[in-house]
């Protein structure tokens, strides 16, 4: 099990950024309340709020595909 893990740990750090989040107490159970209600994860969920956020932003159609 331990190689698992390993290689797990390997990918991330070589794939992914992480982002530590803190929000008011009690919110965390909304978005995930929400996100499940629209059969998604509490992360993918995120993503695509940042990613429309940013996209609006931007006005540039597409500006943050590939993010997820």
């Amino acid at each position: 099990m331990a190689g698992k893990t390993e290689y797990k740990n390997t990918w991330q750090k070589e794939n992914v950024d992480r982002v530590n989040l803190t929000m008011p107490k009690g919110r965390k159970a909304i978005i995930q309340a929400h996100a499940e209600a629209h059969s998604e994860s509490v992360n993918g969920f995120i993503n695509r709020a940042i990613s429309e956020t940013m996209e609006r932003d931007s006005g540039v159609p597409g500006a943050s595909e590939g993010v997820e």
